[in-house]
């Protein structure tokens, strides 16, 4: 009889602990049906200062991946220039990017304000929508406005559950779709704690921090205070004209330049939380990869896959 009872009482703790671990399984471990293609951004013109002459427009290779991931030239495709500070301007360039690649659905959701977002318009769109398409800016823009609202939920629910859904983003429009967001951070001011500012994206990937315009920007002290914070997320720098298929917790690169991947998972030093506020840091241990075109990386098993090196260029 007491063998019984402790058998009776054994099964019931594993009962409960099971129960335990499939409620705290994070969001990002459960497979997503639909696709995400962060892209690492591109200027027009790089010497210019004013936007509307350096917009964060992607060149027809990167484009040309988007598209087929959405189903090809007669997908409906919604372009989402919400980041920007001059999106009429920066939605007329992607009509004629997409054009140029022979999309004939190709529609502009100009949203600024959550009032635009819930407009039974916008929700029409995004529940018809093949692909969003979410230009560069300010980030923190698309989280004001979009974060929250009915299409913020349809975006997530349509990614998780509709295999062939894409959600895209330039720049900022990549950014967005981590939970822990980089919202801003000086390269200059780079790895000083509080140089760097985060927010909350769209989540719709929760297990990544992703940073664009990686090389140019000298943006490496700003991603890595960033993972020092949130030591198990991965720290994903997109190069420009640089981007990542994601489908299934597989990153495939795509596009001319690298990926670099921040590990903190091992870190042997971290003072971030010890420190105050304007000192400099320092962190040991942290694993990188450099990754390029055809190279993959699994969020979930943390591995990377490298493309043997006669392989074609995709």
């Amino acid at each position: 009889m007491k063998d019984y009872k402790y058998i009776q009482f054994s099964l019931k703790k594993l009962v409960y602990f099971c129960r335990i671990q499939i409620i705290a399984i994070p969001n990002f471990m459960l497979k997503n049906k639909g696709t995400l293609i962060p892209i690492g951004g591109n200027e027009d013109k790089g010497i210019e200062e004013n936007e509307q002459y350096t917009l964060e427009f992607i060149d027809e290779g990167i484009l040309y991946h988007v598209v087929r991931e959405a189903g090809g030239t007669d997908a409906s495709i919604v372009i989402i220039p919400t980041a920007s500070s001059i999106p009429v301007e920066v939605g007329e360039n992607y009509l004629e990017a997409f054009s140029t690649l022979g999309c004939t659905n190709v529609t502009v959701l100009d949203i600024r304000s959550k009032a635009d977002a819930e407009k039974q318009a916008s929700v029409d769109l995004i529940k018809k929508a093949n692909c969003l398409m979410f230009s560069g800016g300010d980030q923190s823009k698309i989280k004001n406005r979009i974060g929250g609202t009915e299409i913020h939920d349809i975006i997530k629910h349509r990614y998780k559950n509709e295999k062939g859904f894409v959600v895209a983003g330039t720049s900022a429009g990549a950014m967005m779709m981590s939970e822990e967001m980089i919202a801003g951070g000086s390269a200059t001011e780079a790895f000083i704690k509080g140089a760097v500012t985060m927010y909350k994206g769209l989540s719709l990937v929760p297990g990544l921090i992703i940073d664009t315009h990686f090389i140019k920007r000298g943006r490496f002290g700003r991603i890595s205070e960033a993972v020092a914070q949130f030591p198990n997320l991965i720290g994903i720098g997109l190069a420009e004209d640089t981007g990542m298929i994601i489908k299934n917790s597989k990153c495939r690169v795509i596009g001319s330049g690298m990926v670099i991947i921040f590990d903190g998972r091992r870190i042997k030093h971290n003072k971030h939380k010890e420190l105050k506020v304007g000192t400099p840091m320092s962190l040991t241990n942290m694993r990188t990869h450099i990754l390029s075109n055809g190279d993959c990386f699994h969020i979930d098993k943390k591995k990377v896959k490298v493309l043997a090196i006669e392989a074609p260029f995709i």
